[in-house]
């Protein structure tokens, strides 16, 4: 890590990760604001997974336990805040709108000029622009039981792969019925809810290089691009192309379109 900024509440360092690399499990003793100025990461907390353009930033606040990771080759910012100095106190991880005045701020926090008064008012301001975008993120439990897992893993390698509940179980000497209590109980969640987000885990990456949402679709199992969207919609709380938006889909506009049980 180089160019750490040491004056102030934020400490900055570059990051660069080659596609397909990841960082351990681990965790801070500050708040983190995973950041990527080029190129596309990932970060999973527990079951769930981001998926973070430029575009895009996501919130962890001191001690979440998460790994990082590259979608393609990355340049991360590795962006930090004293929690003792820190205006924002987010208890859970939040996914925030990188607008283009927020990154040349970061841009020019991370650089080596900002002297301390000039890194404390670029600090502020920063702090007040991380805008929280509302969106559910996407969860993918593993089953405990090893017919379900054997499911599990066959599905995960082909999230397109249109067998049902019944067949799969052929598969691996387990009824539908079976297989359907072992999802529920496992993953607290059916067994079609559990592929719908398998479907746009997979989706996440190749929606943020930016393919056509037709391709997008039929990659993960869905016929149509209508359909992708519908489900994508129901499930993260906003449409995928506000989710990856370089403009704004404010808090309040996602609230309000979220169904009434989506989680929170």
């Amino acid at each position: 890590m180089s160019q750490y900024g040491q004056s102030g509440a934020m400490f900055l360092g570059d990051l660069p990760l080659p596609a397909g690399a990841w960082f351990p499990w681990h965790d801070h003793p500050a708040h983190q604001l995973v950041w990527a100025a080029r190129g596309v990461a990932a970060v999973m907390v527990g079951d769930a997974q981001w998926v973070l353009p430029s575009t895009r930033a996501l919130w962890l606040p001191a001690g979440i336990r998460h790994r990082t990771g590259a979608v393609g080759h990355v340049e991360l910012r590795g962006i930090y805040a004293d929690p003792g100095q820190c205006p924002v106190h987010w208890p859970r991880p939040q996914i925030v709108v990188v607008r283009p005045l927020l990154r040349e701020l970061l841009e020019y926090l991370a650089a080596d000029g900002p002297g301390h008064e000039a890194r404390r008012r670029a600090e502020a301001v920063a702090f007040d622009l991380l805008e929280p975008l509302d969106v559910v993120p996407i969860v993918v439990p593993v089953p405990a039981d090893p017919r379900a897992k054997d499911v599990a893993d066959a599905v995960l390698a082909d999230p397109a792969d249109p067998r049902g509940l019944a067949e799969l179980g052929r598969v691996v000497g387990a009824s539908e019925r079976t297989l359907a209590r072992a999802f529920t109980r496992d993953c607290r969640m059916t067994f079609g809810t559990w592929r719908t987000q398998v479907r746009l885990r997979a989706a996440l990456p190749l929606l943020a290089q930016g393919l056509p949402m037709t391709t997008v679709a039929r990659r993960v199992g869905y016929t149509t691009a209508s359909a992708f969207v519908a489900a994508f919609r129901r499930a993260v709380g906003v449409p995928p192309g506000a989710y990856f938006s370089a403009t704004n889909f404010s808090a309040t506009t996602a609230a309000t379109s979220r169904p009434a049980n989506a989680r929170s």
